[in-house]
Parts: C-alpha cells; structure tokens; sequence
C-alpha cells in the first residue's frame, strides 16, 4: 500500500502534459490508418477490392458503355462507375482492398475525424470518399541514388511516331540532342541484332558440320520380281485338293 502511495505522490508532483485536443491535433505516424478516399478515375471497376474485402463492406454499382470506334478500329464496351460505397461500421482497417487494387484507386488518409450519433451514416458513398483523396499524405521522396519511378520515365518518354524538333532554320536537330531514353533503346536494339546474326552464324556452322559428319545415304532396296517371272509355272508346287492321308 505505500508502495502504491509513493506511486501517486510521485505522479502528482510530476508535470502533466496534456494535449488540447481538438485545439491542438496529434502528432500521427506517416503511414497511419485513418479513412479510405477514392480517386474516381483510376477506378475500372474491376472488383478485386469487393472480392478481397474479408467483411465484405464494399459496394460497387456499374454499368457498361460504347465508345465509338476510331478510324479502321471496332467499338470498345467500357465499365462505368455507379456506385463505389464503404461502410466503416464493418471495416477492419486490414488495408487489403488498398493492396490489391492494381490502378492505384485506393489510398490511406490519416483523417480519423468522421464520428457519427448514427451507426448508419457511416456508410461513406464515392463522393464523400472521393473527399479523402484530398488529406492523402504526398508519397515519402526517393533516395538520392535511387532510380526514378517508373511513371515519371513513362510520362517523359517520347510518343512513337513523333518527329524531333527542329531548329529556327528549319534544321533537323543535331544527334547531341536526343534524350538518354532514345539513345538506350537504339543500343537495345543494336545488341539485339548482333545476338540475333550470331546465333544465326552459329546455327549455320552447326548444320554444316552434321552434314559434313553424317554418313553416305544407302540407296532404296530394289523391289523383288514376282517369282513366277523367274520360274516357269510348271515347276512351282501343286496345291493338294484334300486333306493329307495318314499313313
């Protein structure tokens, strides 16, 4: 018991600090678990996130739609969304519909303030989902000798079929001038080339030794004559009309 007391006393004479909240927000980790946001236009309704859900708290609404084909091409049937909708009463927060999503519609918000008096409104539809996507904390930046990410390389890279530009006389610009991505591809395919000619070259020399190697081919035997173009017929052996006599 007075073990218990020094405890209290000890604690009472210490300084309290004490957060006002909501004056005064907390301080939370980068990857925290606050609320699912939506970005609508990534969403190809795809359904692995409703299929993967382990409390099936996801409801996703579509409809398909034409779009008119180009020049030379058919029409493409498109899902569109209707409805994307989460009910956090159900929600685990186990992040796998985040995980699973392969076109990046999904994202961790570490808002946490979304309350509710009535346990029915805490179903979220894409609207207010798409809310979140706002407080969605930017991605943690790339080391110093990192590479780049594979979307900035993508979005840098020229379009096939695009000309290069050209100088003020009308010039074509001077090879010095062509990016790192250009110039890596036409080594690509240079080297791709050369083991292309090589295994060829190889191919060839293999062939011509077999062939050097194998031996003479023999000749088809000769089909035999009929023996009676040999023989005359009254030399070959008589059938017997019955059967063999015992002796």
């Amino acid at each position: 018991m007075a073990k218990g007391l020094a405890v209290t006393m000890r604690h009472m004479l210490r300084k309290s600090e004490t957060q006002q909240y909501p004056e005064v927000k907390p301080d939370l980790p980068p990857r925290s678990r606050g609320v699912i946001a939506l970005v609508e236009e990534n969403c190809t309704v795809c359904m692995l996130c409703a299929r993967e859900c382990p409390d099936w708290c996801i409801y996703i609404d579509s409809h398909k739609e034409t779009l008119p084909a180009p020049e030379g091409g058919r029409p493409r049937a498109r899902n569109m969304l209707d409805r994307f909708a989460i009910d956090f009463s159900l929600c685990m927060y186990c992040g796998i519909c985040i995980e699973v999503c392969p076109f990046d519609a999904l994202f961790w918000s570490p808002e946490f303030e979304y309350a509710e008096y009535d346990i029915r409104d805490l179903l979220h539809e894409k609207d207010r989902l798409g809310e979140w996507a706002a407080t969605v904390p930017p991605p943690p930046p790339h080391e110093v000798s990192a590479e780049p990410p594979k979307e900035i390389a993508a979005a840098s890279r020229p379009a096939r079929g695009t000309a290069r530009p050209a100088g003020r006389t009308g010039e074509a610009a001077p090879a010095t001038e062509q990016t790192a991505t250009e110039q890596t591809a036409t080594e690509q395919t240079a080297t791709e080339q050369t083991a292309t000619e090589q295994a060829a070259t190889e191919q060839a020399a293999t062939e011509k030794a077999v062939t050097e190697k194998a031996p003479p081919r023999r000749e088809p035997p000769r089909p035999m004559r009929d023996i009676r173009s040999i023989r005359p017929p009254g030399s070959l052996p008589k059938k017997k009309d019955g059967p063999e006599e015992d002796a």
